[in-house]
């Protein structure tokens, strides 16, 4: 049996949420599976993935093939880099130091992403509160104008 690592679509309209689990190769898109290993929600910023390592390590190693988004996921997660290290032959104390050291970095970075973005949102904001104050004082000074 041809086992896939793909999604699957939960939500709603225009609310997209998806599941990344083991199924048939055969079985269809939002049909049965065999495991759910995570979810993926790209509408939060930035996008929200959980992944069980362990349940996509167990069936990346038994052969099961990722589609290229949930392939995509997985390296972003660092299932990937476990299982490259686990090829090479790697013992699972230097598979998880390796981990915990990519895992470091990329925290690093996600904070800066999160930062920029609160930065960019309180900008917004301030255009926003300043464009608003410009249209009081532009009303102000007609209803000046109109009382004189």
């Amino acid at each position: 049996m041809a086992v896939r690592l793909r999604l699957t679509r939960m939500g709603r309209r225009k609310r997209p949420f998806y599941r990344i689990v083991a199924a048939d190769a055969r079985a269809p898109r939002d049909g049965k599976f065999l495991e759910q290993i995570g979810y993926y929600d790209p509408m939060t910023e930035p996008p929200t993935i959980k992944v069980d390592h362990e349940k996509a390590l167990k069936w990346l190693k038994n052969g099961a093939q990722p589609t290229e988004t949930v392939r995509s996921i997985l390296s972003k997660e660092g299932v990937l880099l476990k299982l490259h290290l686990w090829r090479k032959g790697k013992s699972e104390e230097e598979i998880e130091r390796i981990y915990q050291e990519w895992r470091k970095q990329k925290e690093e970075k996600l904070q800066k992403i999160k930062e920029e973005v609160a930065r960019r949102r309180q900008e917004a904001y301030e255009k926003a509160l300043e464009h608003e104050r410009k249209i009081r004082e532009q009303r102000k000074q007609k209803q000046q104008t109109t009382q004189d």
